[in-house]
Parts: structure tokens; sequence; C-alpha cells
């Protein structure tokens, strides 16, 4: 099996406001979803949420806000699960919880060095 990297973006600028019930609720609906990962013993690291604020450090050490200033989408977070193909991989991921919120799941193979 391949190692796969799942990652989260979704734009954060056209949230509501949700109550602390509603982000138990969210916060369920990932473990639930990683959990099903895990029970299928594919789950290499659940990895974790990102900070909204970072920094970018671009060639001559020239350091910007960032990243991506430009667009709306964030980088929200990541896990690494086992496939055998990127398909495989792209079915485990059609049940995130961030897609019925509007987000996106990017899927990369890891090329291992």
């Amino acid at each position: 099996m391949k190692d796969f990297l799942f990652v989260y973006r979704s734009d954060f600028s056209n949230r509501p406001q949700t109550s602390p019930e509603e982000m138990q609720a969210n916060t369920k609906r990932w473990m639930d979803w990683i959990g099903t990962i895990a029970a299928q013993n594919k789950l290499t690291d659940r990895g974790n949420r990102l900070d909204l604020n970072g920094k970018v450090l671009r060639p001559n050490n020239l350091v910007t806000d960032g990243p991506y200033t430009e667009i709306k989408e964030s980088l929200a977070g990541y896990s690494i699960v086992k496939a055998n193909s990127l398909e495989e991989a792209l079915e485990l991921a059609k049940g995130c919880p961030i897609l019925a919120a509007g987000g996106n799941v990017e899927v990369r193979e890891i090329s291992v060095m």
C-alpha cells in the first residue's frame, strides 16, 4: 500500500458562527469519519488542524504574509492514509465532513525519497 496525503481546504471567511454544540457535533463527524478509515487499517496519521495564520519564506529570504493571501481558500489541516491507488484514496476522501461545508480535499500520493 502507498501513503496518500489528504489536504483539507475551506473558505473560512464565509462560514457562519457556530454554537459550541454545533462545533462539538462537527468534531464528532470528523472523528467518526477518521474512525471508519482507521477501522479499515488505512490510517497512517490522523493529522491535525492548521492555524489560519502563517508566513511564507520566498527566495532571497523574503518573508510575506500568507499562505495564499490572494485566495479565499485556506489550508485547514491534513491526514495521511494508506491505499493501493489514487482512486482508492479518493474513495476514502469522499466521506470527509469538509465537503458538506463547501470545502475540498486534495489527495496526493506521497513519494518516498
